[in-house]
């Protein structure tokens, strides 16, 4: 009598599919996902429909124009001045420079006076503790980009922008009360806040195209 084949016995698919998902289910828990992190911006309030119908004129020794074109390249245009490349490393001092208008020069942003409370910190001021302070409040620094802008450089371009304002404002902390923005009161913030108001204008990126 021949032997007959012998069976070669199944695999349970079912058991192998139970681990897989298992598996599964544990590399989703334990795997962590990397966030992406943007800056910390406050958007303006929409503007009422009278704004809309009759946008405000601003001059052109108020405006700063921050352009980085398809080349990466940082263009400014200031006042009557044609537009000239900067690199990063200088747009910080120069954001700080037109920003605050130290000098009170005729080509950088107009002074108003304007009502800023500072509240007494008990320090040496340099700077008058009236109600009444001059600031360049109508400034505005327009910040656009080309649509083949990298992201890595609008990151740095916008970062030095906005880091001129934490820097003139925490430079004001010290010599009104003699330690760091951070450190202040709310109220003695908002008045620093009040003397530099954060005033960047973001453009919808465009086609500009780069330099010759």
């Amino acid at each position: 009598m021949g032997k007959g084949k012998r069976k070669v016995p199944g695999i349970n698919a079912s058991s192998t599919a139970d681990i897989s998902f298992i598996l599964l289910i544990f590399f989703l828990v334990v795997t962590s996902m990397n966030s992406s992190t943007g800056l910390n911006v406050r958007l303006p309030e929409p503007p009422e429909d009278e704004d809309l119908q009759n946008p405000p004129k601003i001059k052109k020794r108020n405006s700063l124009i921050v352009l980085v074109n398809m080349d990466n390249k940082i263009m400014i245009t200031q006042g009557e001045r044609p537009a000239y490349e900067i690199s990063v490393s200088d747009l910080r001092q120069l954001a700080k420079d037109f920003i605050s208008n130290a000098e009170n020069r005729a080509d950088y942003p107009e002074k108003h006076a304007e009502d800023v409370v500072f509240e007494d910190g008990g320090t040496e001021h340099t700077l008058p503790s009236g109600r009444q302070q001059n600031i360049t409040s109508k400034h505005v620094i327009s910040l656009q980009t080309d649509r083949s802008t990298s992201y890595n450089t609008y990151f740095e371009v916008s970062n030095e922008l906005y880091a001129a304002y934490d820097e003139l404002r925490d430079e004001l902390a010290k010599a009104k009360f003699g330690r760091p923005y951070e450190a202040l009161t709310d109220e003695q913030k908002v008045a620093v806040r009040a003397y530099y108001p954060q005033k960047i204008s973001e453009a919808e990126p465009k086609t500009y195209g780069g330099t010759k």
